[in-house]
């Protein structure tokens, strides 16, 4: 990893030494200006009006010794179900102190429901943040009454100093009079480390996470959410650069392209790019206090539509669903969840898939690098670019149905170096565009089409200077946006349109003295932006700033 990624891991003891008709979504808050506090503009989940039955998983659980917080989950009674949503809430803070951010995970049975990580706290700052997690999807799972298990990996070792704290409940919202349920997974299966869940270390491209299922024999719809956080040696994998240079660039090696790659039974069944999350020690601590970046506490699965194997998932065979992180380098973090959708009209689905072209990867990389004794100047890029259509039928209840899902996945990574005996320049700019098409078409009814437009932007500039007096300034920027546009339509019609946009801007100095000490930063500014809305007049928008590690703003639609 490139030195000022290896320093940005190192550095943080220094740094702590020193339902409505026209529904509208709450923001995450709360906002306090001039408060160095957790926050971001994240919105909540939109509730519906009636009124939910609570279920407490585990309240003011502390992780201090990489201990396990195990519950006990039973159905509520009084709210038996089908439910209108079900909703996760949590409620993390940690000690004033020193301490790392660490992973987060929630597991009923080998089931994930939470996935993030945690602020970083400081010696006069202890954060607290809250998140939600709408997981109507997932019902079919609290039906039964099992056991869960919520890990916080923190340790009090080695003078790191402060406990984390985790309160979590299910919230269940009967129907309205008259409502219909929404359309939920029949089946959820866990692909994950075991019956209390846990996720699978992904090592090296050849590293998997599966699991072997004898499935319903009625399967209609099939999909697969993918979680793949990076760890250790990959944590900084945006940085990465190909082995023949990552000595001299003083970087992780295995270029900057990573790729989840899903197959069934060992056929290609379709990608899932990896979001470049950043954990709030990341780079530079201070980049992310009070805001931290995108998603960083609380990761958005990627859901991979495996739909074209409905009928072969239906032959009453078992079949392995695999998953794996093309160029892992030690290590991804990795867990999934198999969601089915069941013909109620048949017991037997039967069909197979008609085409399938979807290959594994082939990476192009490019170095233009001008190595001196004195001085390294020059680019090196990794670009990843292709198209794939997998087509299936199911002979279901209501006849034959095909699926065909074309996608463009299209990923660039263009990094610039310019290292002298007195500066260490790294500009990363790296995109990751997936445009995806189903068709849905069905004798005697409207084909249906719909649009999915995934973009995953992320600049990072990061500039290390020793001054003339021998001290040390690390300049970072960091830009990045999650953005998703859909649009359904019928016989060309558009029947459902979408568009989210989450955007962070960070930009920090670190100051050391020769010795790299940390002496304090400066110039710390830090923004965000959510807007989203729909075609039913759901919307959303909430924009927050900060400056000088200190809320400074947040706009009117963050306080709804």
């Amino acid at each position: 990893m490139p030195q000022i990624a290896r320093l940005a891991r190192n550095i943080l003891p220094l740094l702590l030494l020193a339902a409505v008709s026209v529904p509208f979504a709450s923001a995450s808050g709360p906002y306090v200006i001039g408060s160095a506090n957790t926050v971001s503009a994240d919105p909540n989940v939109i509730r519906p009006t009636t009124t939910p039955c609570v279920v407490q998983l585990f309240s003011d659980a502390s992780f201090f010794d990489f201990n396990v917080e195990n519950f006990t989950y039973a159905p509520p009674s009084a709210c038996p179900g089908p439910w209108a949503k079900v909703v996760l809430e949590a409620d993390i803070n940690v000690n004033a102190g020193i301490q790392y951010d660490r992973t987060a995970n929630f597991w009923l049975g080998p089931t994930n429901i939470y996935f993030g990580t945690t602020a970083e706290p400081s010696p006069s700052e202890a954060p607290s943040w809250h998140v939600e997690n709408d997981l109507t999807d997932y019902s079919s799972i609290f039906y039964t009454a099992q056991s869960g298990q919520a890990q916080i990996g923190n340790t009090l070792c080695c003078g790191l100093t402060s406990t984390i704290y985790a309160s979590a409940s299910l919230e269940f919202y009967p129907l309205a009079e008259g409502q219909t349920a929404p359309v939920s997974a029949n089946v959820v299966l866990a692909l994950s480390a075991g019956p209390s869940g846990g996720t699978v270390t992904l090592n090296s491209g050849s590293s998997t996470l599966a699991g072997t299922f004898t499935l319903p024999t009625n399967v209609e719809n099939a999909y697969l959410d993918v979680y793949a956080q990076s760890q250790s040696n990959d944590e900084f994998w945006y940085t990465c650069v190909p082995n023949d240079v990552s000595s001299e660039l003083e970087s992780c090696g295995n270029t900057a392209f990573r790729e989840t790659e899903v197959t069934i039974d060992g056929q290609a069944a379709g990608v899932a790019p990896v979001f470049p999350w950043i954990f709030t020690g990341g780079i530079d601590p201070y980049l992310w206090f009070p805001i931290p970046g995108v998603q960083t506490l609380n990761f958005t699965p990627y859901r991979v539509n495996l739909t074209p194997f409905a009928g072969l998932l239906s032959n009453g065979q078992p079949h392995t669903v695999s998953l794996s992180v093309y160029n892992a380098d030690s290590y991804f973090s990795a867990t999934a969840s198999l969601l089915l959708y069941l013909d109620p009209g048949s017991t037997q689905v039967t069909g197979a898939i008609t085409t399938n072209t979807l290959a594994g990867p082939s990476p192009v990389v490019t170095e233009n690098l001008n190595v001196q004794p004195t001085y390294i100047k020059g680019t090196v890029d990794v670009t990843s670019d292709r198209s794939f259509t997998i087509t299936g039928y199911a002979n279901t209840s209501k006849g034959k149905v095909t699926t065909k899902v074309a996608q463009t996945v299209d990923f660039y990574s263009y990094q610039y170096f310019d290292i002298t005996a007195s500066e260490y320049m790294q500009e990363i700019t790296q995109g990751n565009t997936v445009a995806s098409t189903t068709t849905v078409t069905q004798s005697g009814v409207p084909t249906a089409v719909t649009t999915q437009n995934y973009t995953f932007p992320l600049i990072v500039d990061i500039t290390e200077l020793v001054l003339s007096d021998g001290d040390i300034n690390q300049t970072t920027t960091a830009k990045q946006t999650y953005q998703l546009t859909t649009d359904t339509t019928q016989s060309g019609v558009v029947t459902y349109s979408s568009t989210l946009d989450n955007d962070a801007q960070h930009v920090d100095t670190l100051e050391f003295d020769s010795s790299f000490n940390l002496l304090g930063n400066k110039g710390q500014s830090s923004s965000q932006q959510y807007n989203s809305f729909d075609s039913t007049g759901a919307a959303y928008d909430c924009a927050i700033s900060a400056v000088a590690n200190l809320l400074t703003a947040f706009s009117p639609g963050c306080a709804q």
